[in-house]
């Protein structure tokens, strides 16, 4: 089968297209043909292993340190079931499914075997093998922290960071469980950022964040470009700060939790279950989350792709199409 290798961290130019060795189901596990994966953050970190010097042994240690320990990335896909395990129950050959790869990766790649048991389950019938790829990293990973938050109907949640993957589903379902949203984007977003359903939206290139004294019960940063200490200015007494980017708390962020009521919750892989999946499948079926697909790029021209993403200024998810349909 084809799959999109890299030996070596460094700059997109390292992934290459290559003939690798078709895998076979365990007894538990489906073979899934790939129709569609994704270009995350995480894939863009991994490749070229930019991660916070806090957390650089740790990295090395899972990712490797002379060179990567798995040569095929893609964290999140969609596809059709091609073959099970004696043991499988719950799939079948024909089923159309949609997963989350982050435990081992492997989704650049034609074919890639899952565990039944999984972070999988079957993909939303209403929407595209490209759009169901789209959602088990981004839109888990803010469910998880909307969850965990406790969010509740009628509190305030700014988003920093609205447009991207993970904000763009944040804002979706902060409004799904009934919070007051104000998403913060750059100028040529702010209309889109509203109709995801944002009941405010800021300009993080105009406005003046100094002068801002509204407070949020939650602030959701999905990008870590704001000010910790503003956010902390903006934040209720015992509201709760959310950062999916920093895996470690700073000198500032532990005297706040030490001195105040104020919650951190800070970069954690999500729990990769199906259930998260399966809630994800129901608000898709039912219109009330919509998967935004900025560019769509086809399997060879991946480099360019993660080109793109690394700039750092996608519009909701970038995919790619591995096979032709």
């Amino acid at each position: 089968m084809k799959a999109i290798v890299y030996t070596k961290y460094g700059p997109p130019e390292v992934l290459q297209l290559k003939e690798v060795e078709k895998p076979i189901p365990k007894e538990n596990e489906i073979l899934v043909k790939i129709k569609a994966t994704t270009v995350t953050a995480a894939d863009i970190r991994s490749r070229s292993f930019t991660v916070p010097p806090a957390f650089w042994l740790p990295a090395r240690i899972t990712l490797g340190f002379r060179q990567p320990k798995k040569a095929i990335l893609g964290m999140e896909l969609a596809g059709e079931v091609e073959s099970v395990g004696k043991e499988v129950k719950r799939f079948k050959e024909g089923d159309q499914v949609f997963a989350a790869s982050l435990a081992d990766f492997g989704a650049y790649a034609e074919y890639k075997c899952l565990p039944e048991d999984g972070p999988i389950t079957f993909k939303p019938s209403n929407i595209t093998y490209e759009e169901a790829a789209a959602i088990p990293i981004g839109a888990r990973t803010a469910l998880f922290f909307l969850k965990k938050a406790n969010i509740q109907r009628g509190q305030r949640v700014l988003v920093y960071g609205a447009s991207g993957s993970v904000g763009s589903y944040a804002v979706q379902l902060a409004k799904y469980f009934g919070a007051n949203v104000t998403g913060v984007c750059s100028t040529t977003n702010l209309e889109w950022v509203k109709s995801l359903g944002a009941d405010k939206v800021m300009d993080y290139t105009a406005e003046d964040f100094s002068r801002i004294d509204e407070t949020y019960d939650v602030i959701f940063e999905a990008v870590n470009k704001s000010s910790f200490s503003a956010c902390m200015k903006w934040l209720k007494k015992d509201g709760t700060y959310i950062n999916v980017t920093e895996p470690l708390p700073s000198a500032r962020m532990l005297w706040t939790q030490m001195t105040s009521s104020k919650k951190i919750l800070l970069s954690r892989n999500s729990p990769e279950t199906s259930e998260a999946l399966e809630f994800l499948k129901e608000l898709v079926e039912t219109g009330m989350l919509k998967v935004v697909i900025d560019r769509t790029y086809v399997f060879e021209d991946i480099v360019e792709a993660h080109r793109y993403v690394e700039k750092g200024h996608k519009k909701g998810n970038v995919v790619i199409k591995v096979e032709q349909l």
